[in-house]
């Protein structure tokens, strides 16, 4: 999302927060707001709603002209390029939209996908964007040619959940329900490089390190962040983060799973975010030893929608809170402190205040992610139960016959002549 190196294509679920450069945009609904946070004095702010921008096509309207029924148009997926000159989102109602955002906003194109999507990210090369949709299959649309259809690269058997690239743009990587991160080579998708395997539930989120390339980190539904050197599959490190603290859904057993990863080259920094629970985790990665090196935790007094670095080891919070939306926090002695008197914390502080309704539907502790979880029941118990009742359904039977047969002999007994 930021040429800063922040995990992955965002948002996912919810609302969400992207950082490129000068460039802030926040997305709730059908709705985002964008501007350059660092220009505090300046009254840039650029919104743009899917639910009427643009999308009086052809595609939203039925066979008899009339519009058709729509989904929610709310966003799903969204992603700026490296340089920050392009911006692209999908929606619920299977659009694509791009954007270029220098020397000011502008639209290019709004088209149609296949499938709603779950994930999208630009190549490095600024040409093409990839998008991953919930059959399992990834198209890319060109950005040279802004009104061309996509085309299709990929496919899984199962619903896709990330994208990534290698910096380089030499390999794609796909993440989807069924616990398996595959790579591929971008130019020939057909030919597997290798899986990642080791996840136990759904993997959620997939994130190239931008400067070791060689190396990509995964979130899953299993709690866990994991290291990969991902051209040969070989898990490097696991970090359990049920285990850092006790929460309340760590003490009821509960699933939860990670939402957003975002790194900073600067100081190696990972930012962890859990689907529902209002803690963001701080980890450094050591190139060294390989190993993610855990260092503190911010918490949150309400649920927190998205998490992003700018190129500096500043950490903004988007969390559900119309008084306290964004927070920005900084290493300070190793602690990660607030931030408080930062005038582009208060400018984009303002916008959110002043547009609060983009957010309204998105508020609520139901988790994004509880229908991925992998269903369990014991077939055996089933199956041992209706064995029993089958017995005694066959023992019921033949005590009944032996009853009636017992019954007629002795009424033939008493009918014969003495």
């Amino acid at each position: 999302m930021e040429a800063a190196g922040v995990g992955g294509p965002g948002p996912g679920p919810g609302p969400g927060l992207a950082i490129c450069g000068a460039l802030m945009v926040a997305s709730g609904g059908s709705s985002f707001l964008a501007a350059r946070y660092r220009e505090p004095s300046v009254d840039d702010l650029f919104m743009y709603d899917c639910n009427t921008a643009g999308k009086k096509s052809q595609e939203d309207r039925g066979q008899d002209g009339q519009p058709a029924v729509k989904a929610s148009d709310d966003i799903l997926a969204f992603a700026f390029s490296s340089s920050g000159d392009y911006f692209a989102l999908t929606d619920d109602n299977k659009h694509l939209v791009l954007f270029r955002t220098k020397p000011c906003w502008e639209c290019l194109s709004v088209r149609s996908v296949v499938r709603r999507c779950t994930s999208l990210i630009i190549t490095a090369g600024e040409d093409k964007i990839l998008v991953a949709d919930k059959s399992g299959d990834v198209y890319s649309y060109s950005i040279t040619e802004p009104q061309n259809a996509g085309k299709i690269e990929l496919g899984h058997l199962s619903l896709l959940l990330d994208v990534a690239l290698s910096p380089d743009d030499r390999y794609i990587l796909t993440a989807d329900r069924d616990e398996k991160i595959r790579v591929s080579l971008t130019s020939a998708p057909h030919n597997i490089v290798s899986f990642c395997l080791g996840h136990r539930e759904f993997v959620s989120r997939i994130f190239v390190i931008p400067n070791y390339p060689d190396l990509m980190l995964s979130a899953s539904g299993d709690c866990t962040v994991r290291l990969w050197e991902y051209k040969n599959g070989k898990e490097v490190h696991c970090c359990h983060l049920n285990s850092l603290n006790e929460t309340e859904a760590t003490k009821n057993d509960k699933k939860y799973a990670v939402s957003r990863i975002a790194y900073c080259c600067q100081g190696n920094y990972i930012a962890i975010l859990c689907d529902c629970i209002p803690t963001v985790y701080i980890f450094q990665f050591d190139a060294a030893t390989q190993l993610l090196d855990y260092k503190h935790q911010i918490s949150l007094k309400h649920k927190g929608w998205d998490i992003a670095f700018e190129e500096t080891d500043r950490l903004w919070i988007l969390q559900e809170d119309k008084e306290a939306s964004l927070l920005l926090y900084r290493p300070v002695a190793g602690q990660w402190q607030p931030v408080t008197d930062d005038k582009g914390l208060m400018k984009m502080s303002k916008y959110l205040h002043d547009n609060w309704t983009m957010f309204e539907g998105s508020v609520g502790t139901e988790s994004c992610y509880s229908s991925l979880y992998k269903a369990s029941f014991d077939n055996m118990a089933i199956y041992l139960q209706k064995k029993e009742e089958r017995l005694q359904q066959h023992q019921q039977k033949k005590r009944k016959e032996l009853q009636h047969e017992s019954n007629g002999q002795t009424k033939k007994i008493r009918t014969e002549p003495s």
